[in-house]
């Protein structure tokens, strides 16, 4: 190229000098520098892009060069791309419409941020394990913010939570108390596997491990005995289930199985003694009440006879005084007189 430039200059120097420079000959300059600026662009996209573009090709992957150019524009990482579409075609999920992985959902998905070789291997998995998702739902599952891959997996083989999980509660049993008072530590294994239908809005493994919880807690309660619940731990485990704990929730409950049964305190026992040391101190008070009402009351008839007695020397005292009036008025005289006559 750099031999051919001086070699066209030269010449339209040479028409100049004879006056047969024409419309003709600049035409013709401006296509080769054209063709070179071609050609030019094309080594750089061939650098850029040859490699990823030839192995999409040897993959049977459907990415055209000019795709991963505006990819380039875009801000779109071609590999994650290319890489996404060449394991959808060695899936066969390129033949598969119903599944819609094409690049320009990938490059959509990739610009809202979501995770493309994450939605593009759930598909994979669940493909191969014929369960129903298409790139639509394994994306809004994704943009979503849930682990898409793991959910496919958790649909595939099932996982179990421990109820209580020590992990969020810190606790390795449920304390639950039966009609009679005992007390019984229970631990649970719950098995479940992913409801992909309700996995976006559906509720998460902490409500699944609190509506079992409530469940086994329930329905030891409503036991006569803790002698029932020992003798068949399995009841419970059905009771529990039969409850459609999972509605409404991103999970379907596969199995609820009694890992452990402790037996704990007598709660009843310990809140009758508790009651009856209550009732004890209650009627100890009672007496004492009593007791020092009647001394109360006794302090107070002393009171009265003391009372009774001054008012008896007081009435004591006013008959010497009422005899000596009665002497000195002549009354007592005269009324003895009267007397002697009448007798």
């Amino acid at each position: 190229m750099e031999n051919i430039l001086p070699l066209l200059i030269a010449q339209v120097e040479g028409n100049e000098d004879s006056g047969l420079v024409g419309i003709g000959g600049i035409v013709g300059l401006a296509v080769i520098i054209f063709a070179l600026l071609l050609l030019v662009i094309g080594l750089i996209v061939a650098l850029a892009y040859g490699k990823i573009w030839l192995q999409a090709y040897m993959s049977s992957a459907d990415v055209r060069l000019l795709s991963l150019v505006g990819m380039g524009f875009r801000q779109v990482n071609p590999r994650v791309i290319v890489t996404a579409k060449i394991m959808s075609s060695q899936a066969g999920l390129d033949i598969d419409r119903k599944v819609g992985i094409s690049t320009a959902r990938l490059e959509f998905h990739y610009l809202a941020g979501g995770n493309v070789m994450n939605v593009t291997k759930a598909i994979i998995a669940a493909h191969r394990a014929g369960i129903d998702l298409d790139f639509d739902r394994a994306a809004a599952i994704d943009l979503a913010g849930r682990d898409v891959l793991d959910a496919v997996r958790t649909s595939v083989h099932p996982k179990v939570i421990a109820c209580p999980d020590p992990r969020r509660s810190g606790k390795t049993t449920l304390s639950a108390i039966a009609k009679n008072g005992v007390e019984l530590k229970v631990r649970t294994l719950v098995t479940v596997r992913t409801n992909l239908e309700q996995l976006i809005g559906g509720a998460t493994e902490d409500t699944i491990i609190a509506r079992v919880g409530e469940g086994i807690i329930t329905s030891i309660g409503s036991s006569e005995s803790h002698k029932h619940v020992l003798e068949n731990p399995d009841l419970i485990s059905r009771a529990v289930l039969q409850r459609g704990l999972d509605a409404q929730t991103a999970f379907e409950i596969v199995s609820i199985d009694i890992a452990d049964i402790d037996v704990g305190e007598n709660i009843g026992a310990r809140l009758q003694a508790d009651q009856a040391e209550a009732d004890t101190r209650k009627r100890r008070a009672e007496a004492e009440q009593r007791r020092a009402e009647a001394v109360a009351l006794e302090q107070k008839n002393k009171a009265e006879v003391a009372a009774n007695r001054a008012l008896l020397v007081l009435a004591e005292a006013e008959v010497p005084r009422a005899m000596a009036d009665a002497y000195r008025q002549g009354t007592l005289y005269a009324g003895a007189h009267i007397q002697d006559s009448t007798e």
